[in-house]
């Protein structure tokens, strides 16, 4: 093999188990009316542990660098696309509800996770425990919108401050990632320890985000109208893609995660910027609809790669049961702290702190740069901490849909009851 070869045959033969068990774990989750995400997670963790029944083969294929590549480039296009479905105006517009539910629903999990990982992990780094309190923050806002849409109350006052809280929550989510790594990497270089240090990197990822979404807004239909003299096919999904990796490398470059940088992209972009090239396409298709081929194919191989990551025998590992559990509470109870953020009169607290509970997708996002970020030569998610965490997210998104619906509908049939 010559260097810097890459063997094919392994990675083609992990990218069919991948697509395949991804795609039957998603329609059967899919077909319970449960969120895909969880399918493709327990096809990965079924995959990963084969060996439990003496199936060794696939184990090297959790490990491939060039899977992982696809896997990391997945997860950009998921924030991406993320920031494509946000409204800049819309999150402004919500109010201060909306806010102040983000706000409560980012520190109050984030401490209660930070004192649990600290009670089960005293050895691990003060760090590395907060980082675990991180995972906790952001709420997942595919799942809860699908089930208030799907009840018809996505416009509901309910609705309205869930959905705009939980977009606010993922933005302060990231800028606490963004904290987090800046601060390990300042443990690993040697640097004491500094408020002002802590002031410095919440101010370098606010100007960055602030920053790359007004520049964004400024140079995004300058760019799109000049590629619109152009002629060919494919051109928008092409701009729209060198758009998102050139802000994600912003993002690495500043020091934060590229993940950052691509939802900035996204929320930047506006149907009116391309507007032109969009003319171009002869189906007159959005960003939303051109890349979904693109997110049907590489956003799974990173679910399922997260759960192939899943060492089930971590999970009988003496405290590592107690912890997920413990974990798993916390980080319900921690989003009911957001209730108290509802500032308006006769809006249901409860229903809003259930629809915050669930972590999907930007949960395992932080567990999986965890388990890649070191502090003083250990891993900030160590592998029984990382089952735990995926136990935590896979039940929390399990729990909401069932949980918000047995609210919306009493509060419903209460209401129904009062006015006859």
């Amino acid at each position: 093999m010559t260097p810097g070869h890459v063997e094919l045959g392994p990675v083609l033969a992990a990218l069919v188990l991948i697509l395949i068990g991804g795609r039957l774990g998603g329609l059967l989750f899919e077909r319970f009316g449960q969120s895909a995400v969880l399918g493709e997670l327990l096809a990965g963790v079924l995959l990963g542990n084969l060996g439990l029944v003496g199936v060794h083969w696939l184990e090297g294929f959790r490990e491939l660098p060039a899977v992982d590549v696809l896997a990391q480039i997945g997860v950009i296009l998921l924030l991406f696309r993320v920031g494509l479905e946000s409204d800049v105006k819309k999150m402004m517009a919500v109010g201060a509800s909306a806010f102040l539910v983000a706000v409560l629903g980012v520190i109050a999990p984030m401490v209660l996770g930070f004192f649990v990982t600290r009670a089960f992990f005293p050895a691990q780094h003060l760090l590395a425990n907060w980082f675990v309190g991180a995972t906790l923050c952001a709420t997942s806002v595919g799942i809860t919108a699908r089930v208030f849409g799907d009840l018809g109350r996505a416009t509901s006052t309910e609705g309205r401050i869930v959905l705009g809280a939980a977009v606010i929550d993922d933005v302060l989510g990231l800028i606490v990632l963004a904290v987090m790594s800046g601060l390990l990497a300042a443990v690993n270089e040697g640097r004491a320890f500094a408020p002002i240090s802590l002031l410095w990197i919440v101010g370098k990822s606010l100007v960055f985000l602030v920053g790359a979404v007004v520049l964004g807004e400024w140079l995004s239909p300058r760019f799109f109208h000049f590629v619109a003299r152009l002629r060919g096919e494919g051109l928008l999904l092409t701009c729209a893609l060198v758009f998102c990796f050139a802000l994600s490398l912003l993002a690495a470059l500043a020091g934060s995660a590229p993940i950052v940088g691509a939802f900035a992209a996204g929320l930047v972009l506006d149907p009116s910027h391309y507007r032109e090239l969009r003319a171009h396409d002869p189906q007159h298709r959005g960003l939303e609809e051109l890349t979904d081929s693109l997110a049907a194919f590489l956003v799974p191989i990173f679910f399922v790669l997260m759960g192939m990551r899943v060492d089930l025998h971590t999970l009988a590992a003496p405290g590592v049961p107690a912890f997920a559990a413990v974990l798993t509470l916390v980080a319900i109870l921690g989003k009911q702290a957001c209730s108290l953020g509802v500032l308006e009169r006769g809006a249901d607290r409860l229903a809003v702190g259930l629809g915050m509970i669930p972590r999907g997708e930007v949960g395992l996002i932080f567990a999986s740069i965890g388990a890649t970020l070191m502090v003083n030569g250990q891993a900030v998610i160590t592998p029984q901490i990382y089952s735990a965490v995926v136990v935590m997210v896979g039940l929390t998104t399990l729990l909401t849909p069932p949980l918000l619906v047995w609210r919306l509908r009493g509060a419903s049939t209460r209401q129904g009851a009062l006015n006859k």
